[in-house]
């Protein structure tokens, strides 16, 4: 039955707006003022989604970080059983004929996720559970990566490090964690790094079909155990794989805002030359600040010059200092030894930031 629930779902998604129209209509008929009509396209894509199932759990956790928030502010705790029914009228109405059997299946689907979503919602904290962005730049950075530049209709309050809930139109339901490449900046703008995952619906989209004047939608952000104590004046040594280099460069431009003495080492890896996405700005930023350094890793590229062949983790071990903070960003494989590689090396484990499962 779960694959004729993804079925359904997705004849249902073919008619998204009308479908938003229909079950927008039902709310304010069974619950007046409940949900705003400029939401209930993303409001019925979420809660659909995750009723449906199928994401991975990465996934799953973005969505129900952005839908706990939406319980708690639209109060959805009296309404459960009454949304979770017009969810399964939505559905009947566009998926149709649908079976009893199958109505009944969808009808406990959405009650237990919104029963999950209620779980959330006490720490899920107050304020808007989505908000518009609009991509203004989309630049393909290197084969299979790009980097987006949006701007939101409100500003996001983030703390370098952390990571974002981002959906596309394209992929309504669809949510998944990136982290900003940047600090708060002044025009409120996001830079977002997105490498193409062969398994990633939303990441081939974000790539290869997102353009500019598209909109996005984004959550309210989230920590990835990537965030610097500010009280803190330690060194830091960190070290980022792939697209892992975006929390990390956000990182260096929060340290550039009140560097307070701290020395920076930034090692980038990357298989060659030619997959060094970012260079230009990392040059930037070397440029401009004398306790930066910047170390580029090659694992797969013989022209590599002496120190940077190797593996980033490889690499940033030569550079380890006594007394510096280690932040290592990458791919899952990359992070998945990367404790026991740096605590064989000495480093101590409360030295140690690992992201904590904001995979994409």
């Amino acid at each position: 039955m779960t694959a004729a629930l993804a079925a359904s779902w997705s004849t249902t998604t073919r008619y998204a707006r009308q479908a938003a129209d229909d079950f927008w209509c039902a709310a304010e008929e069974r619950c007046p003022g409940l949900l705003p009509e400029r939401e209930a396209g993303v409001f019925l894509a979420a809660l659909g989604r995750l009723a449906n199932g199928g994401d991975d759990p990465a996934g799953r956790a973005a969505l129900l970080a952005v839908f706990g928030r939406a319980h708690r502010r639209y109060g959805l705790s009296p309404h459960q059983r009454t949304v979770a029914l017009m969810l399964t009228a939505t559905i009947a109405r566009h998926a149709a004929p649908l079976p009893s059997e199958l109505s009944a299946l969808w009808q406990r689907a959405a009650e237990r996720a919104l029963a999950a979503a209620a779980g959330l919602a006490e720490r899920a904290g107050d304020g808007p559970a989505w908000w518009p962005a609009q991509v203004i730049a989309h630049d393909r950075a290197a084969d299979g990566i790009a980097i987006l530049t949006v701007r939101p209709v409100r500003r996001v309050l983030f703390q370098p490090g952390q990571a974002v809930p981002l959906c596309t139109e394209r992929r309504p339901g669809r949510w998944r964690w990136y982290s900003p490449a940047n600090a708060p900046r002044p025009d409120g703008t996001l830079e977002f790094h997105v490498r193409a995952v062969a398994t990633g619906s939303v990441s081939r989209t974000l790539v290869h079909a997102v353009r500019p004047g598209d909109r996005l939608w984004l959550g309210p952000p989230d920590g990835t155990g990537l965030t610097l104590d500010e009280s803190a004046r330690a060194d830091l040594l960190l070290v980022a794989g792939g697209t892992g280099l975006a929390p990390l460069r956000a990182l260096v431009e929060q340290v550039a805002a009140a560097p307070a003495g701290r020395r920076v080492t930034l090692v980038v890896g990357a298989r060659t030359f030619a997959d060094l996405y970012d260079s230009i700005s990392l040059d930037k930023l070397q440029c401009a600040h004398d306790w930066l350094t910047v170390v580029p890793a090659f694992s797969h590229d013989t022209a590599a010059g002496p120190g940077e062949w190797g593996d980033a983790l490889t690499v940033a071990l030569e550079h380890h200092r006594p007394g510096q903070e280690v932040y290592l960003c990458g791919p899952p494989l990359m992070v998945a030894g990367a404790r026991l590689r740096l605590l064989a090396a000495g480093v101590p484990a409360e030295r140690i930031h690992l992201p904590d499962g904001y995979a994409d």
